[in-house]
């Protein structure tokens, strides 16, 4: 019987981790497979469990040979763990070592100690020990990956893989609620098989497919925002050449910033949004403008100045968006009244809009202007301290400094 629950749950493992949705994170996917490891817990104890969560390397998914090998081993440890946890949670609650695995269809999943009730406690430490280190062995590998991609100086990883570090930060703790949430389900399957015994697996696709598919739609909405962004993102700098990948470096700024204050990740990934937009306004502004090589008339710097009501007007009807068009319409105010286009001052200016400021201002610092060469890094934050107070939040100004030299700084 042993074997048979082994192989029946291994086998539902493997079809859970056949249906993965994406997230954000750069080349990882979720998927509920996490409730059959649980259930093994429970029927199988550690050395069940730790068998069952191997079964990720026998993915049906095309996957490189490294790639199979670390999700087995990950699953594999994080089953046994949770196993051991139940166990030892088990002795604390004082269920008998002969009825810590005993829900058969004969026995009915009832205890002599207490009843299924009993199993709860011991089962939530198991969740939680899975959790923590799935996921901490995964993120792990995130940052080994990162530090993997270092641009040919040898100092900083691009932004690409900056922007995968940052959506890991704010996919983990949904992903790990989630998987908490079906870990609840592993017990009900545990529970079930007291009743039914390996058909618990097949009714238990049931709650698992409709889950999937909520994550989908969830994942096919997020790929729709992502693509409307990167439409207007792309038609901002097919007008102003000059801002070819201004737009994607301002919003991993801000997001830096963001994670540096300690935002949540909500706000964090919309104030992401608006360092992506910040400039879309800037389709309302005469070609010529954008392009000129040398400084602006006092009517061309008014026309420049309509930008970010332009980009409200434009982005205005994105209902996603949110707090995000607060960083669009005000990201050049200044901390001393004197910016635009409201003049608003301190704390007035909305937090969004300090914080795309300073992630703007950077960028175009360290960036060749047709009117300039670039700064070095080392003078931009200069001139960053500079306009703290009077330009820039003295408080994003250091929090972005200092997210900047743990960003190159990091392995």
């Amino acid at each position: 019987m042993w074997l048979v629950t082994g192989v029946t749950l291994a086998a539902l493992f493997v079809f859970c981790d056949y249906i993965p949705i994406s997230t954000r994170v750069q080349r990882s996917a979720w998927s509920p497979s996490s409730a059959a490891t649980l259930a093994a817990v429970v029927l199988l104890g550690p050395v069940g469990a730790g068998l069952v969560g191997a079964a990720a390397a026998l993915s049906l998914c095309r996957l490189p040979a490294a790639v199979r090998i670390f999700n087995g081993a990950t699953y594999s440890l994080a089953g046994s763990a949770a196993g051991g946890a139940f166990v030892l949670a088990g002795r604390l609650v004082r269920i008998p070592a002969d009825e810590r695995f005993s829900l058969t269809p004969a026995g009915a999943g009832r205890s002599a100690s207490g009843g299924f009730s009993v199993l709860i406690w011991p089962f939530v430490a198991a969740a939680v020990v899975h959790v923590l280190i799935s996921h901490g062995l995964i993120w792990q590998m995130l940052r080994l990956d990162r530090s993997g991609h270092l641009d040919r100086s040898g100092d900083r990883a691009p932004p690409a893989a900056a922007a995968a570090i940052t959506s890991a930060r704010s996919e983990a703790l949904p992903l790990a609620v989630t998987d908490l949430g079906f870990a609840a389900l592993g017990l009900v399957v545990a529970a079930l098989w007291a009743v039914v015994g390996p058909f618990a697996a097949a009714i238990a696709l049931v709650p698992l497919y409709v889950a999937r598919w909520a994550m989908r739609q969830i994942a096919e909405q997020r790929r729709a925002h992502s693509a409307i962004l990167a439409t207007f993102c792309q038609a901002v700098e097919t007008k102003d050449l000059y801002t070819r990948g201004h737009s994607e470096r301002v919003s991993n700024n801000a997001a830096m910033i963001a994670r540096q204050i300690g935002m949540r990740a909500d706000r964090a990934e919309a104030v992401a949004f608006s360092g992506l937009l910040h400039d879309v306004g800037k389709l309302g502004v005469p070609t010529m403008v954008l392009r000129k090589a040398g400084p602006l008339t006092a009517e061309e710097r008014a026309q420049m100045e309509l930008h970010p009501r332009c980009g409200l007007e434009i982005a205005g009807h994105i209902r996603f968006l949110n707090e995000a068009l607060t960083g669009i319409m005000h990201h050049h105010e200044r901390m001393d009244g004197r910016g635009y286009p409201m003049g608003l001052a301190g704390d007035e200016i909305p937090e969004f809009g300090r914080i795309v400021a300073v992630a703007d201002a950077f960028d175009a610092m360290t960036s060749d202007r047709p009117y300039r060469k670039a700064l070095t890094v080392s003078q931009a934050i200069s001139q960053l301290r500079d306009g703290a107070g009077s330009h820039f939040d003295p408080v994003i100004v250091e929090a972005f400094i200092a997210g900047l030299l743990d960003s190159t700084s990091a392995p």
